[in-house]
């Protein structure tokens, strides 16, 4: 039996996706190549080699999804801007007709009486600004801020709220360290640059936000990362201190304390290319934190493994499409921490939240008949069901959270994993792209219409 928590009558509920990951069209209508295209043509980068160039075909169908997050009962969606749709070559000549597509979702929003929470860097960069280096190189910065002028100066009397940059951990550590998300670079040197050019770029489109006069909330949304220490040995809890500093503290340091953290700066000995003014640029207030959760790390001291961390054996079940842990207590230890770090007054919202499953379609039978196809993908409201708890539970507990947005509206394009890993509440049919809900949708459709414990 599953709980329906009860949360407070303003609390925001809504669903998420991201450009490249739902909109396809990739050759349609002015937009030119990202470098997810790019990086999806090298062999073994992702899973044979799919691409989002179809996508859940959300371009061409956004007013049947808008129309079903509505009848769920959504009150915002989290959708990204698709950077080279915008500016086609990362240029500076604005695509008029990526202009009008995004006016049109966010009116198809408000039509539904549904909030337009944009965001506007979600991973799609231009390919050609990658060949410039990308965030290694400072001027990328500078680009991001243009096409964000554009967006505010387009889009500003639209869009409800803001998120200037998805998980930038991702960008740089994925992207730039690992070499495991695109541009599939690893290189120290160029991680520390890409590190404060995206730390940077944030700060430049908060400042050039404040130059508008919108009203609008603008923040932006971390995967943050604070482990649990495996043991009570005192090296765990280092290593534990080690791991949020470079998954967390690289980002959210510079943010609201106007530094690097002491371990990368002190004990590794890292430099980042910082120049006049970059800090105080990049610590400009926020209206909110958003936070992407799924899963949390325990972890223990190593001798010889990078940061002197290595991943502890976990014992929670698992979810059974991605095999992460399913740790809702996780998040409010998360919650809690962020709380505290900020101050404990910035509203803060979970901008991501969500499992992937193993969902098998069923054909059901009627009385009459009649034949059903549905998805009853019961683990996936399990988790649902405990993370919205944990939300209840951190709201007594004073953390000023403001909103959850469930990952994802509907099945898409999973980056390396291509499309063999679900998390939408929504089953898209990859050959017909046919929207079949799940019962998790019904399952958040209750949650919302007020069905509390």
């Amino acid at each position: 039996m599953f709980t329906r928590p009860a949360l407070p009558e303003d609390f925001l509920i809504g669903t998420a996706t991201a450009s490249y990951q739902v909109e396809g069209a990739a050759n349609e209508e002015g937009r030119t190549s990202c470098i997810w295209d790019d990086f999806a043509k090298v062999p073994g980068a992702v899973y044979e080699m799919q691409d989002g160039s179809v996508a859940a075909d959300q371009y061409h169908r956004y007013k049947e999804d808008i129309e079903l997050m509505a009848k769920l009962g959504f009150g915002a969606y989290r959708f990204s801007v698709s950077w080279p749709r915008i500016l086609p070559h990362g240029g500076t000549q604005v695509n008029r007709k990526g202009i009008e597509y995004y006016r049109n979702l966010c009116k198809k929003l408000h039509k539904h009486n549904m909030k337009a929470c944009c965001t506007i860097y979600h991973w799609d960069m231009p390919s050609e600004i990658q060949a410039k280096g990308g965030w290694a190189n400072r001027q990328t910065a500078y680009d991001l801020a243009y096409l964000a002028e554009i967006l505010f100066m387009e889009l500003g009397d639209l869009v409800d709220m803001w998120i200037t940059i998805n998980e930038a951990m991702c960008i740089t550590v994925l992207g730039y360290l690992l070499g495991i998300h695109a541009p599939g670079i690893k290189d120290e040197d160029q991680f520390r640059k890409s590190v404060h050019h995206v730390n940077l770029a944030h700060g430049l489109i908060v400042k050039e936000y404040r130059k508008t006069g919108l009203s609008a909330p603008i923040g932006i949304t971390h995967n943050l990362e604070t482990p649990r220490p495996a043991s009570c040995d005192k090296k765990d809890q280092i290593a534990a201190d080690h791991h949020r500093a470079i998954r967390s503290g690289l980002y959210m340091d510079p943010i609201f304390r106007k530094r690097y953290p002491e371990y990368v700066t002190d004990e590794l000995k890292w430099s980042f290319p910082i120049e006049k003014d970059d800090m105080q640029i990049i610590s400009q207030p926020i209206d909110f934190l958003g936070i992407n959760y799924y899963s949390e790390h325990a972890v223990q001291w190593s001798d010889t493994a990078p940061f002197n961390v290595t991943m502890a054996p976990r014992w929670e079940e698992k979810t059974s499409g991605i095999g992460w842990a399913i740790t809702p207590h996780g998040l409010l230890r998360l919650l809690k921490w962020t709380s505290a770090y900020t101050g404990g007054k910035l509203p803060i919202y979970i901008t991501e939240n969500g499992a992937a499953c193993d969902d098998k379609p069923v054909i059901e039978k009627a009385d009459d008949g009649s034949e059903t196809i549905r998805i009853h993908d019961n683990q996936r409201i399990r988790y649902l069901s405990d993370h919205l708890n944990i939300c209840k539970e951190a709201i007594r507990e004073c953390v000023p959270l403001k909103g959850y947005f469930c990952w994802s509206f509907i099945d898409n394009y999973e980056w390396t994993h291509g499309y063999t890993k679900r998390f939408g509440i929504v089953y898209c049919d990859y050959e017909t792209q046919r929207r079949i809900p799940k019962d998790s949708a019904y399952f958040l459709r209750d949650v919302m219409a007020g069905y509390g414990d």
